[in-house]
């Protein structure tokens, strides 16, 4: 069974990179620090919360559900 914490980073870094953005640059998208968005990728922060993801989801012009799943 997949683990959904670090489905969730898998997702954001093929969305950031399918629209070709760095780290850094969703990082001021999504108006995060850097720090975030890295441990949030990276599955480090295995609980973001949900205004991270939010956050995350508007900079890369998706929903929240498509970040989850």
């Amino acid at each position: 069974m997949p683990n959904p914490k670090n489905t969730i980073g898998k997702n954001i870094k093929r969305l950031r990179t399918e629209q070709n953005l760095s780290q850094d640059r969703l990082s001021k998208l999504a108006d995060l620090s850097l720090n975030t968005v890295v441990t949030v990728e990276s599955g480090a922060n295995t609980n973001p919360t949900i205004e991270t993801l939010k956050k995350i989801a508007e900079a890369l012009k998706v929903s929240v559900d498509e970040l989850i799943n």
